[in-house]
């Protein structure tokens, strides 16, 4: 896992959530921690998937870059199937 090497620019994050029921979230973050409690507290910041589908277990991070890139990075591993999101989350 990546570290922010601490400059002035922020350091965006690809994350990957396990869900409750089985299901796995994929987001993007500058503080994945802070996201993650987001997600967790289930109030008006947390997604809307994983509302309701508790406990979570945040299972991947990678820092990326820039939001951009972070973005291009959430989208490819949204098209991964079931079987490679979990063999990228065994990788880390």
């Amino acid at each position: 896992m990546s570290k922010n090497s601490g400059s002035s620019q922020v350091g965006w994050w690809v994350y990957l959530i396990a869900c409750g029921d089985g299901s796995l979230y994929t987001g993007i973050a500058t503080d994945v921690g802070r996201r993650f409690r987001e997600h967790q507290l289930q109030g008006p910041r947390a997604a809307k998937y994983v509302r309701g589908r508790l406990p979570l277990k945040l299972v991947y991070q990678q820092e990326i870059g820039t939001r951009s890139e972070a973005s291009k990075e959430e989208f490819r591993i949204k098209a991964l199937s079931r079987a490679q999101k979990l063999a990228l989350i065994r990788q880390e």
